[in-house]
């Protein structure tokens, strides 16, 4: 007589979670409806059939490794005998193929109810400092009206005529019998023939759901917050799905974003960049005031640190950087165009001297 676990291929310690998964591992491939015509195969699933039928018994393992036989236990020597039984080795595999259990009837698992979006638009102040916001949505809810259950008040749903009430179709596929969910119950085991007038029957209605939702400070575009049970309601006592609140930011009339760092184009006259000022340039937390040094150019940054967005749960921000452009006067007063002219006839030419010099060496090869 071949030693079982040798057969299996599985020490004498092991479980028997092990058990079965290295079973149902040797089923698939030997058996029969795998190996049409070959009679090793059959036979070899046979025998690891009835080893795993003992092995897999609690009662009959304990025998057959005291006595090293499973004879005068009641031990059918049949493919199928004991254990678990081969229905249940593959009712997972056959069950999930099919939509339905193997040669039985499982009964409906609990289900979580679908996720849900909500798109919303915030500004960029709200955004960097946070806020709180008041949102409705529609949303699937039990009925009130019959308590779920889909009939009208005082009716009860009746058995399904067609499953029975199992919520599972019998199926004969060759060698296996199959079981699929019922078309007509959708696999409940009951038929609502008197449905609920306010849900028709489907036990949920759609209605207008209001939370309050807090922004924390340093969201930006795309940011998404979660709000849990506020989902779908599950099905067959499942937990209700989640809110998914999908931020979007509002561009601003002044500044642009990038990360923590906020930037601005700031203007200024040519008398304030030759000669220098004090000027108020915006921030979102109010106006403040920003020195310019005589000389400034055009497209000079300055930083105003601490001015800028958080990181979420971070107290501490980024900085605004303020690019300074130089406005030059469309219309000047006769006034103006003789001061400019004096400036002009008074003021050195290296710069311009320069750039020349720049140019001729571009043209003609020569390096300085």
């Amino acid at each position: 007589m071949k030693d079982y676990y040798e057969l299996l291929g599985v020490s004498r310690e092991v479980t028997p979670e092990e058990l079965k998964k290295v079973y149902r591992q040797l089923a698939m491939k030997h058996h029969p409806d795998r190996n049409p015509g070959d009679r090793a195969a059959e036979e070899k699933f046979k025998e690891i059939s009835h080893a795993y039928s003992v092995l897999s018994d609690p009662e009959k393992r304990a025998h057959y490794d005291r006595y090293g036989t499973a004879e005068g236990f009641g031990a059918n020597q049949g493919p199928f005998a004991g254990g678990a039984g081969f229905s249940d080795i593959f009712e997972d595999f056959f069950g999930d193929f099919l939509g339905g259990s193997f040669g039985g009837h499982r009964k409906q698992r609990p289900a979580r109810g679908n996720d849900l979006r909500y798109d919303l638009e915030i500004t960029l102040e709200e955004a960097v400092f946070g806020t709180e916001k008041v949102i409705t949505f529609p949303k699937l809810q039990k009925c009130g009206e019959c308590s779920g259950t889909g009939s009208e008040p005082g009716k009860q749903p009746e058995v399904c005529s067609t499953c029975k009430g199992s919520g599972q179709i019998r199926y004969q596929q060759g060698f296996f019998s199959v079981s699929k969910s019922c078309g007509k119950c959708s696999g409940t085991g009951r038929h609502i023939t008197n449905p609920c007038r306010k849900c028709r029957g489907h036990g949920a209605i759609q209605e207008q759901k209001t939370v309050n939702l807090k922004i924390p400070a340093g969201v930006d575009a795309g940011s998404r917050l979660k709000i849990v049970g506020e989902g779908e309601p599950g099905l067959n006592g499942g937990p209700s799905g989640d809110l998914y609140v999908i931020l979007d930011v509002q561009e601003h009339e002044i500044f642009k974003r990038e990360g923590t760092d906020l930037f601005c184009d700031f203007p200024i006259s040519f008398t304030n960049a030759a000669l220098g000022a004090e000027i108020e340039v915006p921030t979102l937390d109010g106006s403040t005031k920003l020195k310019i040094p005589a000389g400034t150019q055009s497209g000079k940054i300055f930083t105003l640190k601490g001015k800028g967005a958080p990181r979420i749960g971070s107290q501490q921000r980024g900085s605004q950087l303020i690019r300074i452009s130089i406005e030059v006067p469309k219309k000047l007063s006769q006034r103006q165009k003789e001061l400019l002219e004096e400036f002009a006839a008074i003021s050195t030419d290296d710069s311009n001297k320069t750039f020349k010099d720049k140019l001729k060496d571009l043209f003609t090869g020569v390096e300085n």
